[in-house]
């Protein structure tokens, strides 16, 4: 088949494009505003690399889908369409707010739209964020029913969404999700849109977010891990957001696109519906993750730990005025795995080594020079 990914240029979808062009015989016209992560599978002009056994199977496309009138043609050239654009950073979500909202439904209209009325199919990437707070939130912190499985895992077709006021313009991201994630549902059941919603829980791996300065904008906040890495790389004590006591779980990305991939040849069990594709097993507090990371990255690098490798910092000090948070998200996976048959295999452990070993090797020799040609200036 041919498929039109949206998005192809970032970190699920530079993973993605490798995984079609290593395993499948599928054609890819890879949208985004960027390649740099997929500059391994293009030539010099974007086009497909002809010494590769994928050459004449993807196709890079530079254009951003706010009002580019090429994009309707591209999804009627495909078979299936996968929507991977977004803004999907934390510290955007309430210092740029109108962006976020625009980024994640305004923008996404139109590619709901074109596959809906020239009947092709449709992948889309939406978060666990559309989940908001757990029900157990609400409850006293020392509360039994706290520690209750329908208290805080989250199912998709049973959980309420529930987000904070207004004025906690954080929630604008998770806002903006949801309405698309309707948009669509509404769209299958109006006009028989056969579409997949897929709800990631915090994938990580190799080429994910960015680096300050080195292969992003100099100033901007990525996610979690990013910030860590980021901290450890500079030999900068790790910032734990109120204390890093909210809990997260976390999947390699390997492991997310092997259920991706079930999703693209499994049409027939996909369509109609939502995954949460996530590892329930890989759950840690903040704080401990940055722990994890601090003892893998000293085995990595080969250097030592910081005397005070963490500290303290309030979410308005680090995120700006309007931030709030959820305290947990553990995904329920029966129905990928009733579906699919798919569930996840690497372990906390394993894919923090695979990752700092890519960060390390990656960036540490850039951020030396980076940091020596400030000093000399200076």
């Amino acid at each position: 088949m041919t498929i039109c990914m949206i998005g192809a240029g970032g970190f699920i979808g530079s993973h993605l494009c490798e995984k079609l062009m290593a395993e499948t015989p599928h054609t890819v016209l890879a949208v985004d505003v960027y390649n740099d992560k997929i500059k391994h599978l293009l030539g010099p002009e974007g086009e497909q690399q002809s010494d590769h056994h994928w050459a004449g199977r993807i196709h890079f496309h530079r254009l951003n889908i706010k009002h580019d009138s090429r994009l309707e043609g591209l999804i009627k050239m495909s078979h299936l369409t996968i929507n991977l654009a977004a803004i999907c950073t934390p510290a955007d979500y309430n210092t740029r707010p109108l962006e976020t909202i625009y980024s994640n439904f305004i923008d996404a209209i139109p590619v709901v739209k074109y596959c809906s009325e020239n009947g092709k199919r449709l992948i889309h990437f939406s978060t666990c964020e559309v989940y908001g707070k757990t029900i157990g939130s609400f409850l006293p912190r020392d509360h039994p029913l706290r520690q209750e499985p329908d208290f805080y895992v989250l199912k998709e077709d049973a959980s309420p969404c529930i987000f904070g006021p207004i004025e906690k313009q954080r929630w604008s991201y998770a806002c903006a999700k949801q309405l698309i994630e309707r948009l669509i549902f509404a769209e299958g059941a109006e006009n028989g849109l056969e579409f997949t919603i897929v709800r990631p829980f915090n994938w990580i791996g190799p080429r994910m977010d960015f680096i300050p300065g080195i292969d992003g904008p100099g100033e901007g906040v990525p996610r979690v891990l990013a910030c860590f890495s980021n901290n450890l790389l500079r030999g900068e004590p790790l910032k734990l957001v109120n204390g890093g006591q909210s809990q997260r779980t976390f999947l390699y990305i390997k492991d997310a696109i092997e259920a991706v991939l079930l999703m693209i040849e499994n049409p027939a069990r996909a369509n109609g519906q939502i995954f949460n594709v996530g590892n329930p097993n890989n759950e840690v507090t903040v704080k401990q993750l940055a722990e994890m990371m601090i003892e893998v990255y000293s085995k990595v690098a080969g250097e030592p730990v910081l005397d005070v490798p963490t500290i303290d910092v309030s979410s308005r000090e680090f995120y700006g005025e309007g931030y709030d948070d959820s305290d947990r998200r553990i995904p329920d996976m029966t129905i990928i795995s009733n579906q699919l048959g798919w569930s996840p295999k690497a372990s906390l452990s394993d894919l923090l080594e695979s990752t700092l070993t890519y960060q390390h090797k990656t960036y540490a020799e850039a951020i030396k020079r980076v940091t020596a040609r400030s000093a000399t200036s200076n």
